[in-house]
């Protein structure tokens, strides 16, 4: 991957320079909650235009193995690929609902083998390699993506545990420093995923899907893309 300079938000973080730690998270809060809610059918279409492949735009690129699949081969058959939620949708048991279930900040196309390997794993480094996708590991209790989607995994965390609060139905996410949360609203593990962020940043794919889904999807930016160096400012 490409690392860029950070897309231009135009005037989007307005207000929010100069904040920092818990200010800045209660801002960035408010700021990206104004957003368009989608349906869980409709994320099939937005995952098609947002990880659109640059090479081939009939198919899209799928988190984990970084290979490029038809955008028609989404299905639940062993070779399609399917939605895989980041934030597994079991830590805080909000299913496919609309909001955290349907936000596509999170939600990326994964073949459906490597989705159910990952399953509702946290995240941690170590284990067992994944023969279906090279470079993945995991054990009894979490998953360690391939080097070039460990920042990409990182800053989807983080975003989902500012983006959802407990404010508006949904639990309050927060990300911790332990494997194993179950169906708490937790996902660890957080040095790991701070380190993440620092080892693997925003790539030019990782800016242009950020920029689709704020101008064609849902209005709102994960400011850990734009701002990589809030993590350790919030978190």
């Amino acid at each position: 991957t490409t690392t860029v300079a950070a897309s231009d938000p135009g005037t989007y973080y307005d207000g929010v320079e100069g904040l920092s730690g818990a200010q800045l998270r209660a801002a960035l809060t408010d700021l990206v909650s104004d957003q368009r809610v989608l349906s869980y059918s409709q994320v099939w279409d937005g995952i098609k235009d947002v990880d659109e492949d640059p090479q081939d735009t009939s198919s899209v690129v799928l988190l984990y193995s970084g290979t490029s699949s038809p955008k028609s081969n989404n299905g639940g058959g062993v070779d399609n690929w399917n939605r895989e939620h980041v934030w597994a949708k079991s830590h805080g048991d909000f299913g496919t609902s609309a909001g955290p279930g349907t936000d596509l900040h999170h939600l990326r196309p994964t073949d459906v083998t490597v989705n159910s390997a990952r399953g509702n794993l946290d995240f941690d480094e170590g284990g067992t390699q994944n023969q279906e996708a090279p470079g993945n590991y995991a054990d009894g209790d979490s998953w360690e993506p391939r080097d070039a989607d460990k920042g990409d995994v990182a800053r989807m965390i983080f975003y989902m545990a500012v983006r959802y609060e407990g404010a508006d139905g949904f639990a309050d996410l927060e990300v911790n420093d332990r494997t194993g949360n179950g169906s708490a609203p937790y996902m660890g593990r957080l040095p790991v995923l701070k380190e993440w962020n620092e080892q693997d940043p925003p790539s030019a794919f990782e800016q242009r899907r950020n920029d689709r889904i704020h101008d064609g999807w849902q209005g709102n930016r994960n400011p850990f893309v734009d701002h990589p160096e809030w993590v350790a400012s919030i978190f």
